[in-house]
């Protein structure tokens, strides 16, 4: 039976050692914790672990490999002699390596979750504004103008966008450091004893997180530079541009660049934050420098 502690799926009851032996050769596993102490306190930690591992699957074949080795141990003639040792050594050494690899497949799913939920919220802050934003505005009784609808449009483009920017910046960051990424979770807990579940939930936080960091850098850049707080860098349309002096929206190509520019811009704010964060360090300048 199997429950849910703390967000990390457990044994109710866990197994120890001792459970996988039969009851014939309890003399010779006695026999076996008192000549190898090392490699049976090594083989109890790594029943444990099992226990609380990612994958269905490595639980039971780990747990099925330790009862292997443990019963062919106990039935050598000399279970005191080196070779024993030798061989539970090896053997340890490739299940510990495959729990560890465990946590980095539990690390990597984690945070994939957490970016694709990231990424479909994305979606959502930019699709429901842009389809439901203005009749629901209608229906409060707000009237907005063309400057303001193409303003606010943009904000939404290019915080979208930003969200895309963060998933595809995470992305390319893991492709060769999920195994790096891993370690560092456990080693930032105090313990490498960390359930590997735990790990996953975490990073399934992470994921929205800088996906959700992405989004909110991007619309603040969007806002920095629209209004021309830091001038670094040149609007090739603005939306008293589009909108013409008479109010209403009377250049397609010109809007084609609005729409090109702030999406690049929300892109590049949410795929280097250390970009968005300098355009955001430069408003607080500027304002400092005003007062």
């Amino acid at each position: 039976m199997r429950e849910v502690l703390d967000g990390a799926e457990a044994e109710r009851r866990p197994k120890s050692l001792a459970e996988l032996v039969r009851s014939e050769d309890e003399p010779a596993y006695k026999e076996f914790c008192a000549t190898h102490p090392a490699q049976h306190l090594r083989m109890q930690a790594a029943l444990g672990t099992a226990q609380r591992a990612f994958d269905r699957a490595t639980r039971r074949s780990v747990e099925q490999a330790l009862r292997g080795a443990l019963r062919n141990v106990l039935a050598e003639t000399r279970p005191s002699g080196d070779h024993v040792r030798g061989y539970l050594d090896r053997e340890l050494a490739d299940l510990e390596g495959w729990l560890d690899q465990d946590r980095v497949t539990a690390v990597g799913r984690g945070l994939n979750i957490g970016l694709g939920l990231g990424a479909f919220a994305g979606v959502l802050l930019l699709a429901v504004p842009l389809l439901a934003g203005r009749p629901t505005l209608h229906m409060l009784g707000v009237t907005l103008g063309c400057g303001d609808r193409w303003g606010l449009l943009g904000a939404f483009a290019a915080g979208g966008v930003g969200a895309f920017g963060a998933v595809l910046s995470v992305l390319g960051r893991l492709r060769l450091s999920v195994e790096e990424l891993a370690n560092r979770q456990a080693a930032g807990s105090g313990s490498a004893a960390v359930p590997a579940r735990q790990l996953a939930r975490r990073m399934r936080h992470e994921g929205v997180y800088r996906v959700c960091v992405g989004w909110i850098l991007a619309v603040a850049v969007y806002f920095v530079l629209s209004g021309g707080i830091v001038p670094v860098i040149e609007v090739p349309a603005t939306t008293a541009e589009i909108c013409g002096p008479a109010g209403s929206a009377t250049a397609p190509a010109t809007g084609t660049e609005f729409w090109g520019f702030w999406c690049a811009i929300g892109f590049i704010a949410g795929f280097n934050e250390r970009w968005a964060f300098g355009i955001l360090r430069r408003d607080a300048t500027s304002k400092s420098g005003r007062d």
